[in-house]
């Protein structure tokens, strides 16, 4: 029987074990990462380079034309000088089909140590359907990586996780941990919308406080997007070039 397995936090990840019986690896960093990658794809971002910092995107640029590229980052949810910040509403003005250089605290961090699996899916609220269809005809053994706040259980993350188990699930038959089950039964038992989940949590907290409102209700988006991303070679490019709206 095919098995999923959720890990709450990237500081859990074993690369060992990943690397173990061709584990597929779906990825979550609802706010925001994964939400923004999943977001510029969609907008025609030639690819997206997830990077450890700053320092290794500098690297990661040079030698680039100034005008392919688009760099951003954040580290604790503050901006990095020189950088474009990492929120879904400012990368699509300025993406226009060039590369995203991108360095976030948690999630490039979860993407990147994730890399060993047989095959890493980026996913959000947006587009978990779309990954959860891709991931049924391939996986045997899927593990969804949260990739948490800082060492911490991050909410946004966990009813991520929830409902792209919801969705890999439906009508299937798969072995859940009690990880999985956990997050399966809180995103089905959650009171309320998405965004008055992602509002409540601390990152949402930290979003409203900043007025980022925008972006809140932007990555609380469920099912909007048929694009299916995968970690290739180091960056992250469409499965395949079809890009369409779920219920446009």
């Amino acid at each position: 029987m095919k098995k999923v397995h959720v890990i709450l936090k990237k500081e859990d990840i074993s690369e060992e074990k990943l690397r173990e019986s061709s584990k597929v690896a779906v990825v979550l960093d609802i706010l925001l990462a994964t939400t923004t990658i999943t977001a510029a794809l969609s907008e025609g971002a030639a690819e997206v380079i997830p990077v450890l910092d700053v320092t290794e995107g500098m690297t990661v640029t040079a030698g680039m034309k100034p005008e392919t590229f688009v760099l951003a980052g954040e580290i604790h949810g503050k901006p990095i000088e020189g950088c474009v910040y990492p929120i879904p509403s400012r990368i699509r003005e300025v993406i226009d089909g060039r590369k995203l250089i991108l360095t976030t605290t948690n999630g490039t961090v979860a993407l990147r140590k994730s890399a060993c699996a047989s095959k890493v899916y980026i996913s959000s609220l947006l587009n978990n359907r779309a990954v959860a269809e891709s991931v049924k005809g391939e996986a045997e053994t899927v593990i969804v990586v949260c990739s948490g706040n800082s060492g911490e259980l991050s909410l946004e993350d966990f009813y991520g996780a929830g409902h792209f188990i919801d969705c890999l699930t439906d009508h299937d038959q798969w072995n859940m941990t009690d990880s999985a089950k956990a997050a399966l039964h809180f995103y089905r038992g959650a009171s309320g919308s998405a965004f008055d989940i992602l509002s409540s949590s601390r990152v949402g907290r930290l979003f409203a406080r900043h007025g980022l409102a925008e972006d809140l209700e932007f990555a609380s988006q469920i099912d909007m997007e048929a694009i299916v991303p995968i970690l290739k070679n180091g960056r992250a490019v469409p499965s395949d070039r079809f890009r369409r709206r779920v219920n446009p």
